[in-house]
């Protein structure tokens, strides 16, 4: 467990890169977002009350957790820890990271709420259906697929130290194939009414939490799997 810890603590060595590059990026969207909301006056426009900029946080902690196996990975390999127990001490930040992460958008989507969209009517922290009024559900709803994106960028890592660059290549053609074919047999079929109708009647749990939380746990085991054979 101590091994576990000392790998997990490697993920500090350089705090203003896993702590503050994320936030650095989320905070340029948030003023980007609240600027147009302002000079545009989207207040008093229907449907436009809320933003996709938030995306910007997701995405750039995945990378944040790839860098952490491309980048410190074979430091840790030289310094005797196995890739398994690095993998563990990555995935036990990753975890406590979605969870920080969960309170902070909860945290800042309850001020949203009291000020009123920041005065200019803006849905940031907690946009369209994301935005619940219990704090705690909002933790979740917020932290789930935080920990999705976590594990996505743990396991591109893996790929990528793996398989190279070729490897990354084929993982993004394999899921474009692969989203791209379901696509093609969902119009042959005309079933698109049918997958409209079926994610309407799945609960906010379901689709926030519950389908989140279980591509976490397949990419995680996937990862944990594929880290055994990574060079440095």
């Amino acid at each position: 467990m101590n091994r576990v810890l000392t790998a997990a603590r490697l993920q500090l060595i350089h705090p203003a890169v896993i702590l503050g590059m994320p936030w650095a990026v989320v905070a340029s969207s948030f003023v980007i977002n609240w600027a147009v909301w302002k000079l545009a006056d989207l207040e008093a426009q229907p449907g436009t009350d809320f933003t996709g900029g938030l995306a910007a946080l997701y995405i750039t902690v995945a990378i944040v957790f790839l860098q952490a196996v491309t980048q410190l990975l074979p430091f840790a390999m030289g310094v005797s820890l196995s890739r398994r127990t690095y993998w563990l001490g990555v995935a036990l930040v990753g975890v406590a990271s979605a969870l920080w992460y969960g309170l902070a958008i909860a945290a800042f989507s309850e001020l949203e709420r009291t000020t009123d969209g920041w005065g200019v009517g803006l849905h940031f922290w907690a946009p369209g259906p994301m935005r619940v009024d219990n704090f705690y559900l909002q933790v979740l709803v917020s932290g789930a697929p935080m920990l999705a994106f976590i594990f996505a960028g743990i396991a591109t890592g893996v790929v990528s130290k793996r398989w190279g660059q070729n490897g990354v290549w084929a993982l993004m053609i394999g899921l474009l194939l692969f989203f791209g074919g379901l696509s093609v047999l969902i119009t042959g079929l005309h079933a698109w009414g049918d997958v409209g109708r079926w994610l309407a009647d799945q609960s906010l749990t379901t689709l926030a939490i519950g389908l989140p939380l279980a591509i976490a746990a397949v990419v995680a085991a996937l990862s944990f799997q594929g880290i055994r054979r990574v060079v440095p």
